[in-house]
């Protein structure tokens, strides 16, 4: 079964575009995890553009009220005041994001080459505070191998290249998922938990949930967009059946 850990950040970008607190935040969580949701994934931004550190707080503490079961992924890139955040809350997992000023979401994965000074500290850092680290890399076994070398739990593979691969038909679909499929069998090989992120749907899910070791699935855009039309729990349990009975490609 691969976990699915649902993005909450959508339902605050809609609440923050009138200033108030409509739709709730904590009330979306409520539904999601009374749906049968085993995670919860807020990626809050330097510039609060949806999730704030407000919302981080509230949602850990209603999180803890609802079912300490429950995992709290917050994701981001290793500024100084998130680190100082997310030792704050101490969610479950912690996944690094690289960020690029200006981009409207994430657009690659982190490379050797694009990472912050000691970023090694930085996940001894949230290692030795209890928290799995997550790091958020392209399908590459120069990416994978890096991120066993710096000690990381898991990766998580960026699909946006899967889902537009998908998009063109079944042989580009089949041919990308078989370059994740060998990521995937790197990372396990090296140590690591495998994790997956970027533009899954109720159309290319069914697929990709077949990667050999997948352990989670963060979805937020397409969720909450379909939820628009079919209600918050009906769309959690859309991708819940998904995951959980992962049939076999072919």
């Amino acid at each position: 079964m691969v976990q699915l850990s649902v993005n909450v950040n959508k339902v605050a970008t809609l609440r923050n575009s009138r200033g108030a607190d409509q739709p709730n935040l904590c009330e979306a969580v409520r539904v999601c995890v009374e749906a049968g949701a085993p995670s919860i994934t807020v990626h809050p931004r330097a510039d609060d553009r949806h999730i704030t550190r407000r919302d981080v707080r509230n949602i850990s503490a209603h999180l803890h009220s609802l079912n300490p079961a429950v995992e709290f992924n917050i994701e981001g890139d290793p500024r100084p005041d998130f680190l100082d955040l997310v030792e704050e809350v101490h969610p479950t997992q912690c996944t690094l994001v690289p960020v690029i000023p200006g981009e409207i979401t994430s657009q690659a994965g982190w490379t050797r080459a694009k990472t912050p000074p000691e970023f090694n500290r930085i996940v001894s850092r949230l290692r030795a505070a209890g928290i799995r680290v997550s790091l958020f890399v392209d399908p590459e076994p120069a990416a994978i191998d890096w991120a066993a070398d710096l000690g990381a739990d898991r990766v998580e593979l960026y699909t946006e290249p899967f889902a537009r691969a998908f998009e063109q038909g079944r042989r580009p679909a089949e041919l990308s998922f078989e370059r994740y499929a060998r990521a995937a069998l790197r990372a396990h090989d090296r140590g690591l938990g495998v994790n997956a992120g970027h533009d899954l749907d109720l159309h290319n899910l069914p697929l990709f949930a077949t990667l050999p070791h997948l352990a989670e699935v963060s979805i937020g855009h397409a969720l909450i967009s379909r939820a628009l039309f079919v209600g918050l729990e009906r769309v959690v349990a859309e991708y819940l059946a998904i995951c959980e009975f992962r049939s076999p490609v072919g």
